[in-house]
């Protein structure tokens, strides 16, 4: 093989390895998105549950009205029937998700991110009568004593 065959192999090889790198980089791309779409369906999917004495908590977050907002609704019979559903964080100016929920006798605690632009801040809002109503948005990032509910 003389200098200019070598040349033409070596430069023909290292195309060819440039290939299937990049071949595997856009499988591994399309692999890393695949993913990544089924964790945000999983996210969009999610309503976390509470439970205290025979009451049945439930809290999601969906986009029905151009943004993002948390919903909840209650159940006083073991989940054979639930109430009407209710907007908690009822925001235009921010999405509301990743909700979560905990209950403890007769108190319901929803905390979720309100999110856009500008802030990403976690708030709260309390039950004191088994979800019936809740009292007003609670700004958890917010110094000093904060209260309601």
């Amino acid at each position: 093989m003389n200098s200019q065959s070598k040349t033409t192999f070596v430069v023909l090889a290292v195309a060819i390895a440039a290939v299937f790198i990049a071949s595997a980089v856009l499988v591994t791309t399309e692999a890393e998105a695949k993913r990544k779409i089924r964790l945000v369906e999983e996210a969009l999917l999610r309503a976390p549950i509470a439970t205290s004495d025979n009451n049945v908590y439930i809290t999601w977050w969906t986009n029905r009205t151009g943004n993002f907002e948390v919903m909840f609704r209650a159940s006083t019979d073991n989940g054979v029937t639930f109430g009407d559903k209710m907007n908690l964080s009822n925001t235009t100016e921010a999405d509301s998700d990743d909700a979560e929920i905990a209950a403890s006798g007769d108190s319901v605690y929803v905390t979720w991110w309100e999110r856009n632009d500008t802030s990403d801040e976690p708030v709260a809002r309390v039950s004191n009568d088994n979800g019936a109503t809740f009292g007003p948005l609670l700004r958890l990032a917010t110094n000093g004593t904060i209260g309601g509910g």
